[in-house]
């Protein structure tokens, strides 16, 4: 065979190898932002035109919050948003409009006091997203009915409804495990009081 026909042969073999190193590159990373982003991926994969474009957009978030330096509540700041956020709910019965603006404030100032940018509220949730996927979308949702509400649309249901959904990003911002990179769950009703042992001074 002429020298040419090696050097081809190599070529070939070298393209075959680069194909396949890259492809299980791309099935790691997929596997790690599935696992890190949970519900978040899908939801980001649905709004992009392509898988590539959903992964770089996770990945870009990841960089920012690399750079943003997040910091646990201290205990004084913990029991004194517990606090506030069981004055908020009692708030509901008498007020739930009123007491729907002060669960987004509630939520604000944790989210300040703790080190997230709330200077745009897409990218707080984008920021949020990292260490708390499960949760993220709660928060989406509970602002969008909270933004109805403030244009006039007093339905109560809806009202409960943005209350719960705040409800579930508050828990895991005061949490002490709150700094975990995963957020564990999502609770079930406004009505119900929360069940951690951090929240346990809320059921009294």
């Amino acid at each position: 065979m002429p020298a040419w026909g090696w050097v081809l042969i190599a070529v070939a073999a070298a393209a075959v190898l680069a194909l396949v190193v890259w492809q299980a590159l791309a099935r790691r990373r997929t596997a790690r932002l599935q696992q890190q982003f949970g519900p978040e991926y899908e939801r980001t994969l649905r709004s992009t035109e392509s898988k590539r474009q959903a992964e770089a957009q996770l990945q870009a978030r990841e960089a920012r919050r690399q750079q943003l330096e997040i910091r646990p509540l201290t205990q004084a700041a913990r029991d004194r948003y517990l606090d506030s956020w069981q004055a908020v709910q009692a708030q509901f019965v008498d007020n739930p409009r009123a007491a729907v603006a002060a669960a987004d404030s509630l939520i604000g100032n944790v989210m300040v006091e703790r080190g997230y940018p709330v200077e745009d509220f897409d990218q707080q949730a984008d920021d949020v997203s990292v260490d708390h996927p499960q949760v993220v979308e709660h928060y989406r949702q509970g602002h969008r009915l909270a933004q109805a509400s403030a244009d006039g649309d007093d339905s109560t249901e809806n009202l409960r409804q943005a209350m719960r959904h705040y409800r579930a990003l508050f828990d895991e911002l005061v949490e002490p495990s709150a700094d975990e990179p995963l957020a564990r769950g999502q609770n079930d009703d406004v009505a119900d009081q929360p069940r951690t042992r951090a929240r346990g001074r809320m059921m009294r």
